[in-house]
């Protein structure tokens, strides 16, 4: 919570000063009390009165003056609101590494079903677009609004051949570009899980995505012992681990963020925070009105409970 006229909480600070002055006062009058010797019949007469009821007006009316000293300095709470204009690129390895095993039950499935996920957890109206890429960019389908378009490209991926992820993201961001004339928030999301071997240096992509206000945020798929069954020369399996370092380095270079999944359920939450995060911008909202009517409400109450609880002669 924050406040626009943060100087009005000082208000608060006539909350101690009048509990000290009603105890200063309860003092006051013990000194100057006149002795009266029909006190059991002045007892009778006004009736039984609970201690903590008479304190019960003065707690409503001190938290009266609190809520309204939040009135006046206009808090704010943040809340998060559905970016519909967003336009995002998922940008998904399919080179031979995504065929292993490592991720259950395979790398290329869990990250099928993830980014899947992914896509019904946008805005309906925002635009998505997908780029399946091993060689080369492999499937690519511009940012549009109907999202099965990219659901299309990344349910139809095949593992095979090498990793050219810097081309593939050059071609996200031009996409973008194309998609976007009035640039509202735009991101790309890359998942791979090895060494670019191939094409334009990434980090160079990374560098132009950073000056373009796009960042890329990019997710390592696999773990450092992943292998994949039958590739070596002689039939032998061939170590293929992720490259988080240069995921990250993307990642920095752009301006995003960088995660690491070494597990389908990981790899799953990682895309669930990345859609809240793409799929919504964070909003203030004043709520001065909220506090202002409690403050009121608190005041009756304290009013009501001075006239009914009060100890008075009949």
């Amino acid at each position: 919570m924050s406040f626009s006229d943060p100087a009005w909480l000082g208000a608060l600070v006539l909350i101690p000063v009048a509990v000290a002055a009603l105890i200063w006062a309860r003092r006051r009058a013990r000194r100057y009390a006149v002795r009266f010797t029909a006190v059991s019949t002045l007892q009778l007469a006004v009736g039984p009165a609970s201690s903590w009821r008479r304190r019960l007006p003065a707690v409503f009316l001190l938290a009266a003056l609190a809520a309204l000293a939040f009135a006046l300095a206009r808090p704010r709470v943040t809340y998060s609101a559905p970016v519909n204009e967003a336009a995002v690129m998922l940008v998904s390895d399919e080179s031979g590494s995504m065929a292993s095993t490592d991720v259950q039950p395979s790398r290329l499935a869990a990250a099928e079903r993830a980014a899947t996920s992914f896509i019904d957890q946008l805005p309906a109206q925002a635009r998505v677009g997908a780029i399946a890429f091993s060689t080369a960019p492999n499937s690519v389908q511009a940012p549009v609004a109907d999202h099965s378009a990219a659901r299309s490209v990344i349910n139809s991926q095949s593992a095979g051949g090498a990793t050219d992820t810097g081309d593939s993201l050059a071609l996200a961001l031009q996409l973008l570009h194309g998609a976007q004339p009035k640039h509202p928030p735009s991101a790309v999301v890359l998942l791979s899980d090895g060494a670019a071997n191939q094409g334009e240096d990434p980090t160079t992509v990374a560098r132009q995505a950073a000056a373009d206000r796009i960042p890329i945020y990019t997710v390592a798929l696999g773990t450092p012992g992943g292998m994949l069954p039958g590739a070596g020369p002689f039939g032998g399996a061939v170590p293929v681990p992720p490259d988080p370092q240069l995921m990250a380095q993307i990642a920095q270079l752009s301006g995003g963020r960088s995660f690491n999944a070494q597990s389908a359920d990981e790899l799953s939450s990682i895309y669930k925070g990345l859609a809240r995060k793409l799929g919504t911008v964070p909003r203030k909202r004043t709520v001065s009105a909220e506090f202002a009517l409690g403050g009121l409400v608190l005041l009756l109450v304290a009013l009501a409970g001075g006239t009914r609880w009060s100890p008075r002669l009949p």
